[in-house]
C-alpha cells in the first residue's frame, strides 16, 4: 500500500503528539501533592481531666516532616500526626499549604508537654518556635488542647518518648 507524504506527515505528527501526552501526563502527576501515609499508631495525652486516646501517623524521615500535613483539607477528631526530629532542638514550624486549623503540641525526650501553639493560622508562612527544645510535635485538630485541658508538663504516652 502506498501513503501520500501529507499522510505520512499527518500520522507521523499525530504519533508524535501523542508520544507528547503521554509523557507530560505522568510529569503532571508527579508535581501534584502525593498520597498521605494511612498507617496510624495509638498515642494517649495524659491531662488532669484524664487519659485522651488518638490515632496518630507518625513522620520520621526529612520528605515526610516537611510535607506533613500540607494539602489535606479534613481531620477527624481523634486523629493527629507526630512529627519525630529524633533529638532534642528548637523547633520552627509553619502551615504553609496546610488548610486544617491545627494546634501544635511540643514535647520533650521523656513524653512531657513543653509548650502548646493553639488554634494555628492555616496556610500562614510565619513560623511557629517551639520556645524550649522538642524532641517531637504533635498536630491535632484545632480546639483539642482547650478541651482536654492540655498545658505545659503534661504527659503524652507513645513508643517514641522514654517510658
Amino acid at each position: 500500500m502506498r501513503f501520500s507524504r501529507t499522510l505520512v506527515f499527518v500520522l507521523g505528527l499525530a504519533l508524535a503528539l501523542a508520544g507528547a501526552v503521554a509523557l507530560n501526563g505522568p510529569a503532571r502527576a508527579q508535581s501534584a501533592p502525593q498520597a498521605q501515609p494511612t498507617t496510624t499508631e495509638p498515642l494517649e495525652i495524659v491531662t488532669a481531666s484524664g487519659r485522651h486516646s488518638f490515632a496518630i501517623e507518625v513522620m520520621r524521615t526529612d520528605e515526610e516532616r516537611a510535607r506533613g500535613l500540607m494539602f489535606r483539607r479534613f481531620m477527624p477528631a481523634d486523629r493527629g500526626m507526630l512529627f519525630d526530629f529524633k533529638t532534642e532542638q528548637p523547633v520552627l514550624m509553619w502551615m504553609k499549604n496546610t488548610y486544617i486549623p491545627l494546634d501544635m503540641i511540643f514535647i520533650s525526650r521523656n513524653g512531657t508537654v513543653t509548650s502548646v501553639a493553639a488554634n494555628t493560622e492555616p496556610l500562614s508562612e510565619r513560623t511557629i518556635s517551639s520556645g524550649p527544645p522538642a524532641f517531637a510535635v504533635l498536630e491535632v485538630n484545632a480546639g483539642v488542647a482547650a478541651k482536654i485541658g492540655l498545658k505545659p508538663g503534661d504527659r503524652v504516652v507513645h513508643g517514641l518518648f522514654g517510658k
